[in-house]
């Protein structure tokens, strides 16, 4: 019992965050905002601003699809938390607490994936299943 109540939070956990982060990334690919989030990017310094923004892109629409689905659940949430780290210790470094406060949360949420996994209730569990 324990062990599926833990698997159901991993669950809830990884559904909503994914969808939350699938929504951020929406905009960025799909509804003309990767040209404010390539100004973003070069103004922090980054090299190659326009790949680095896409990248950052795709890490919170696909990452959070990926997510939501249990599907390479450690490897989106690693992409997640180096995007949310940017975006919480770099991009927003200077902004009052309520500023930087989503990204703190998503930072938190995908290091928790990190190093937890998905649980037994996704894509990567029904893997796991039939391998052991």
């Amino acid at each position: 019992m324990k062990e599926q109540l833990r698997d159901l939070g991993l669950l809830w956990l990884r559904v909503l965050f994914g969808l939350g982060m699938a929504y951020h990334g929406y905009g960025k690919v799909f509804a003309g905002q990767i040209t404010m989030l390539t100004e973003g990017v070069t103004k922090m310094g980054f090299p190659m601003p326009h790949v680095f923004a896409w990248m950052a892109a795709l890490a919170e629409f696909a990452g959070g699809i990926c997510l939501a689905l249990g599907l390479g659940t450690r490897i989106a949430a690693f992409f997640i938390l180096v995007n949310m780290s940017v975006a919480a210790f770099i991009a927003h470094k200077a902004d009052p607490f309520q500023v930087k406060e989503l990204a703190l949360a998503y930072w938190a949420a995908a290091g928790a994936l990190v190093m937890t996994g998905g649980g037994v209730f996704g894509v990567d569990g029904i893997f796991n299943k039939k391998t052991k």
